[in-house]
């Protein structure tokens, strides 16, 4: 399964989301969709126990989520889950611990006490500590240290967090396969869409057209624009910052024999976002700046930019090139405060956005063409224009 392949994440999200709205939920058909037919161990008592204590997890899962939401509407059970089954189909073997360990590792910062009555918090504490006593003790230590090294404290930044992952990751490099699993979720959950929007559309020879066609008439979308949604442009361009940001990291705090066995979910993302950042530039050309001449300039003037070496390093907003200081600008600010205003402002400024796609592109490329590529001036301190 081409995990980085929109259309068949939509398969995905549906397949589970019809076992979770079933009259009678079935956990065990849920666990084989997330287990892909890979075994948990080799010997079959062992396997069928581990396989239970699964099913104990989804059932904690089921009750810690069932009121809540993605930020797109749909049910935000299905984060956990579809992290977990992308994370099965990108590996060669699925531990339990590792599975657990992508089932639950957002828990300790969606799930509190506060949101439930006493009575059902009572109830789930026992589900989990009963799972967690049915764990081997090295396995429940383990998880445990697993899921404290996967939670963001609130007043850690996303760079030290990630660095912090990444440190601890020497003793368990799972960590690093877990993150990428669940940052390959978040990215290819940012569209609710009836299908892919590259689907059928050749990208590159649209690009090709822009820039050596004179008579092509411009890229027609199929569909009218859609209504708007808690997502929008300038904000999934900030994903792709906080995955160049973790691949960058990777790259910098991970030694080389050690990235081999992270490289399947290490490229899915890459994919991933390079494929989101072609549909946000196809999305702009087709409904904001559908001027073909503007296009073929912003284009150009990206491509020169990214040539020079420029996307490859963080840079100063000096008003000398639209693409100087993107990412300290717009990106870089660690209080969402500030953030926040700033994506607003890039949300109209299509034509920075147009270059900002390329730009991914060009990033996201590079990660996948050379082994040893990250962005410099990003670090456990955060970016640092040089």
């Amino acid at each position: 399964m081409p995990v980085f392949d929109l259309t068949d994440f939509f398969k995905l999200s549906s397949a589970l989301n019809y076992n979770l709205s079933a009259a009678s939920l079935n956990r065990y058909n849920v666990l084989m969709y997330i287990l892909a037919g890979k075994r948990l161990d080799a010997d079959d008592k062992k396997d069928r126990e581990k396989m239970g204590l699964l099913m104990e997890a989804l059932g904690y899962l089921f009750s810690a989520y069932r009121q809540k939401r993605r930020r797109l509407g749909p049910m935000a059970v299905l984060h956990p889950l579809r992290a977990a089954a992308l994370f099965t189909r990108s590996v060669d073997s699925a531990g339990l611990v590792d599975v657990l360990s992508v089932l639950f590792h957002d828990i300790l910062e969606d799930i509190t006490s506060a949101q439930f009555d006493t009575l059902t918090w009572k109830d789930m504490e026992g589900l989990l500590y009963g799972l967690l006593d049915r764990l081997d003790p090295d396995d429940e230590s383990r998880l445990t240290a697993n899921l404290l090294c996967l939670t963001r404290v609130e007043s850690e930044s996303y760079y030290h967090y990630i660095a912090r992952l990444l440190d601890n990751a020497r003793n368990a490099p799972e960590l690093v396969e877990v993150k990428l699993a669940d940052r390959l979720d978040n990215t290819l959950d940012m569209r609710i869409d009836l299908e892919d929007p590259l689907a059928g559309h050749d990208f590159f020879k649209t690009i090709f057209q822009i820039l050596f066609v004179n008579n092509y008439p411009g890229y027609r979308p199929k569909m009218e624009h859609s209504p708007a949604t808690a997502i929008n442009g300038a904000r999934r361009l900030y994903q792709l910052f906080k995955n160049s940001v973790l691949l960058s990291l990777i790259r910098l705090h991970t030694p080389a024999a050690d990235r081999l066995t992270i490289e399947s979910l290490f490229d899915t993302v890459a994919e991933a976002s390079l494929k989101e950042a072609q549909q946000t530039l196809i999305h702009l050309a087709g409904y904001h700046l559908s001027d073909v001449r503007a296009q073929r300039h912003l284009i150009l003037e990206a491509m020169q930019y990214c040539y020079s070496g420029r996307s490859d390093l963080i840079t100063r907003p000096d008003g000398r090139q639209l693409l100087d200081g993107l990412f300290a600008t717009y990106f870089g600010p660690m209080s969402k405060k500030v953030r926040g205003p700033q994506l607003d402002i890039l949300y109209h400024n299509k034509p920075l956005m147009m270059e900002a796609s390329v730009a991914f592109i060009v990033i996201f490329l590079s990660f996948l063409n050379d082994r040893d590529f990250y962005i410099k001036g990003i670090s456990a301190k955060g970016i640092e224009p040089g």
